[in-house]
């Protein structure tokens, strides 16, 4: 069987694992200043890690791996220490001092300005197969 979008499902889980890095991110910035979650303590960082497509790669007896694309691995806590702010006022203070997020703006709008352009790399490569489908498949009407 001949397959007449090449590299279509790479780029499907690069999108896949694109959306799960900008949802994550996207969970960070509206949890910057949360002080006490579900479980009573403050928002820690989340971050996504993607598995290798090496990782995955089986070679056998000369056989090409099968190369599927980026992976998310899993969402883990990001273990730097939380931030501690003077808030004599804040309902959550001791000694006047406030546990806050380990969430750096700045770095999660750089992250998220990454994640948006490698998403839309990836749209563009999709739309461009596409193209070259439809153009490989108007030369046999000729």
């Amino acid at each position: 069987m001949i397959n007449l979008l090449p590299g279509v499902q790479s780029t499907t889980a690069a999108l896949t694992a694109e959306r799960t890095r900008l949802d994550t991110i996207a969970q960070n910035i509206a949890n910057a200043n949360t002080t006490r979650g579900l479980d009573g303590k403050p928002y820690q960082r989340q971050q996504v890690v993607f598995e290798s497509v090496l990782d995955r790669a089986r070679i056998s007896s000369g056989v090409e791996p099968q190369m599927s694309g980026p992976r998310v691995s899993k969402i883990e806590r990001d273990t730097r220490p939380l931030r501690s702010v003077y808030q004599p006022g804040h309902p959550d203070a001791k000694d006047g001092m406030v546990q806050m997020p380990n969430v750096n703006i700045h770095e999660e709008m750089a992250d998220l300005i990454a994640a948006s352009r490698t998403f839309e790399a990836n749209l563009a490569v999709l739309k461009t197969a596409k193209q070259m489908t439809i153009q490989a498949l108007s030369i046999g009407k000729r």
